[in-house]
C-alpha cells in the first residue's frame, strides 16, 4: 500500500496534491526519463543522466523493481523523483544507506522532506534489524544537506578521495 501526506503549500501550489511512494511500474518510464535525464538532477547521482525511454525502463525493470526498497516519489500518480534504502547483509545489516533524487521543479517546495519522512518511516518497519540510517552527500550539494539536516541526520565528516562521481 503507497504511503502518502499532503504536499506543503508552496509558490508553485502543490498543497492540494498528495506525495505518495509507491514500488515502481514500466509505465513510469517517461516520467522517470523527465528527471533522470536532467543533468541538473543528476548531476550529485553516481549514475550517468539518462538519454531515452529504454535506457529508463531497462533500469527500471533491473534495479528498480526488484529492488527491496526503491520507491517512486510520486504526486497525482506521477513518477517525480525516487527515494532508495540499502540496508548492508551480515554483520553490518544493522545499518542501511538513503538515496533519493527529484524533479528539479518540485526542488524547494518541501516534497524531498516529506518523501523521505514517509520512506524513513517505512524503511524502519520494512527493516527491523535497522538501528542506523545514512546518507552520502556530495560537499557541493548544500539543498541536499539541508533536506537530510531537517529529517535529523548528523553530519559526522568528509570522506575525502571516497569514489567517482561522473569521472571526478
Amino acid at each position: 500500500m503507497p504511503s502518502s501526506i499532503p504536499a506543503e503549500e508552496t509558490e508553485n501550489d502543490i498543497s492540494s496534491e498528495v506525495i505518495t511512494l509507491r514500488p515502481y511500474k514500466e509505465s513510469d518510464a517517461d516520467d522517470f526519463l523527465g528527471y533522470a535525464g536532467d543533468d541538473e538532477v543528476t548531476r550529485f547521482t553516481r549514475w550517468n543522466t539518462f538519454s531515452c525511454k529504454e535506457e529508463a525502463l531497462v533500469y527500471i525493470k533491473d534495479f528498480c523493481i526488484p529492488h527491496p526498497y526503491c520507491r517512486s516519489i510520486c504526486v497525482n500518480d506521477r513518477s517525480i523523483g525516487f527515494v532508495f534504502i540499502r540496508q548492508e547483509s551480515g554483520d553490518d545489516k544493522c545499518r542501511a544507506e538513503l538515496g533519493y533524487a527529484i524533479a528539479a521543479k518540485y526542488w524547494g517546495q518541501g516534497v524531498t522532506t516529506r518523501a523521505l519522512k514517509m520512506a524513513i518511516s517505512d524503511g524502519l518497519r520494512s527493516f527491523p534489524d535497522l538501528v542506523r540510517l545514512q546518507a552520502r552527500v556530495d560537499v557541493e550539494n548544500k539543498a541536499s544537506q539541508r533536506v537530510l539536516e531537517k529529517l535529523g541526520f548528523l553530519k559526522e565528516g568528509v570522506l575525502r578521495k571516497y569514489t567517482y562521481i561522473k569521472a571526478k
